[in-house]
């Protein structure tokens, strides 16, 4: 089967998912975590009883802490958040949640000031720009050897559309959890979609590069050059992944809460880059290359 040939409905694919993201994001957004709003956390693993999100609020509400969110973690556990805390606050907390419903474990705590966390977000958007155009710098010199029949900018801006492609439909998941279900975003997931740029980015080039070893010695044409590369890099890009996903799947259901959401987020942007290194971003030289003889 020629990928390349039925290009047409990945793209259209990938167009009605990145769209359902965008929208998402602009509807709703994300729920952004205590790192970036400021705040504080506490997650406890109850041993006697086990309460409600609401039966913990109203236990809580007395100590006029201004707005406090429950939330289950697992089967015992719950989440906590409130406005950020001093340490005697903190120990109000305990105190009231030990004489509503008896003895428990703090499994952490966390608290950022809204200076610090708006900082934080700030400092992360700069991160993840940095990443984007000291990428597209280095395979622009990386492919500096080829000239024809695409020019070496090129592959850099096709990298970075895919990279584009694979961050922004997990980002738009999330978008969907934050507004459904609260799940909030941190720093651990800009960590996640750091390391999600850096998987695509790697699979892409590997696609790419067995592209520029053959465009050298090929006679065929390009889009034949660009088929054949793909059915020579496929095995090693789905056999990569699916080792990868196996792994994070195991994480996911066995690594407890703290990372449950990390891992979910890593899990989507991997298979998403597996997806886009074989079905975009060659696809995409074959379309940028057509249009330009045109």
């Amino acid at each position: 089967m020629s990928f390349v040939r039925y290009r047409i409905i990945w793209y259209i694919f990938s167009g009605t998912l990145i769209a359902a993201a965008i929208v998402s994001l602009g509807v709703w957004g994300l729920a952004y975590g205590i790192d970036f709003t400021g705040g504080s956390l506490l997650e406890v693993q109850f041993i006697e009883k086990i309460p409600t999100s609401a039966s913990i609020t109203g236990a809580l509400q007395p100590l006029q802490f201004g707005d406090i969110v429950a939330q289950p973690a697992g089967s015992k556990g719950a989440i906590i958040r409130t406005r950020s805390l001093s340490e005697a606050e903190h120990s109000q907390i305990k105190d009231a949640l030990t004489k509503s419903f008896g003895a428990f474990d703090e499994i952490r705590f966390d608290s950022i000031g809204p200076t610090i966390g708006a900082e934080l977000r700030s400092q992360a958007f700069w991160a993840i720009l940095l990443v984007l155009i000291s990428i597209v710098l280095y395979i622009a010199w990386s492919f500096r050897a080829v000239s024809y029949p695409v020019s070496s900018w090129v592959y850099g801006i096709i990298t970075i559309i895919t990279a584009f492609h694979d961050v922004i439909i997990p980002v738009g998941v999330f978008s969907l959890l934050g507004h459904w279900y609260g799940i909030e975003i941190n720093g651990a997931f800009v960590a996640a979609v750091l390391t999600i740029m850096g998987y695509s980015i790697n699979d892409t080039i590997v696609v790419l590069d067995r592209i520029r070893e053959n465009v050298k010695t090929s006679r065929a044409d390009f889009e034949t050059t660009v088929g054949t590369s793909l059915r020579q890099t496929i095995a090693r890009s789905l056999n990569t992944t699916l080792t990868t996903l196996l792994a994070l799947v195991a994480v996911y259901f066995f690594g407890g809460e703290s990372v449950k959401y990390f891992v979910l987020a890593l899990i989507i942007g991997i298979a998403t880059g597996a997806y886009s290194s074989i079905f975009i971003a060659s696809p995409l030289l074959v379309s940028w290359y057509q249009w330009r003889r045109r």
